[in-house]
């Protein structure tokens, strides 16, 4: 049985969701919230395997909801279900560690199947727009785009592609989060990039092209 839990400011969704999910046999709602306060409150003692997050909320966004659950829940799979077809909301969920992302437009059996997809661990992210992504970095980069960086940035990034916070990162690597943070500035800048996203999906394009 996967566990899940509602986020989304409108009653009427919830109660959709809460109905459409609660008709499938493996899925349970053990929660709802209708703002990022509310779930920071409710979800961590809640038992929720897959968090449904709206991307917008009353107190704040999704995004920043996803990241923060996910640095006290590392286990936690977020879902992002959004009335707004955005890029970039999209590349900020990936780079916050969500595992999908959908459309509210998407039909219930898709969600249902989304659900179970994100809940046994896969991931449902935006092919479309990933890939569009990846076109404009290949256009603008012919040489190798970590030349510039030393070996310490290099192993920065790569756990920025693996979605890490910078606290986690740190961690990883036993130094303090300050540091981080400097080390992530600098290789922006050496990768001509405004975005830590952008770092975020290059990283996942390089490791994909090694697996090829």
């Amino acid at each position: 049985m996967t566990r899940v839990f509602l986020v989304d400011d409108h009653e009427i969704v919830r109660r959709g969701l809460v109905d459409l999910l609660g008709s499938a046999p493996d899925l349970t709602v053990v929660g709802e919230a209708a703002s990022v306060g509310e779930a920071l409150a409710r979800i961590p003692s809640s038992g929720a395997d897959v968090a449904v997050l709206d991307v917008r909320l009353p107190d704040g966004n999704g995004v920043e909801l996803c990241r923060e659950l996910r640095a006290v829940l590392p286990d936690l799979r977020c879902l992002m279900l959004t009335s707004y077809a955005d890029d970039e909301a999209l590349f900020d969920a990936v780079m916050a560690g969500a595992s999908g992302f959908v459309l509210k437009q998407i039909l219930g059996t898709d969600l249902i199947s989304a659900v179970r997809t994100v809940g046994a661990g896969g991931s449902l992210l935006d092919s479309r727009a990933t890939a569009a992504l990846m076109q404009r970095i290949r256009s603008e980069r012919t040489t190798d785009p970590l030349a510039e960086l030393s070996d310490q940035e290099r192993a920065v990034f790569d756990l920025i592609g693996e979605g890490l916070t910078n606290r986690e990162i740190a961690e990883r690597l036993f130094l303090a989060e300050k540091t981080i943070k400097n080390y992530v500035s600098r290789l922006l800048a050496k990768l001509g990039m405004q975005r830590r996203t952008q770092a975020a999906v290059l990283a996942t394009e390089l490791r994909n092209n090694r697996r090829d």
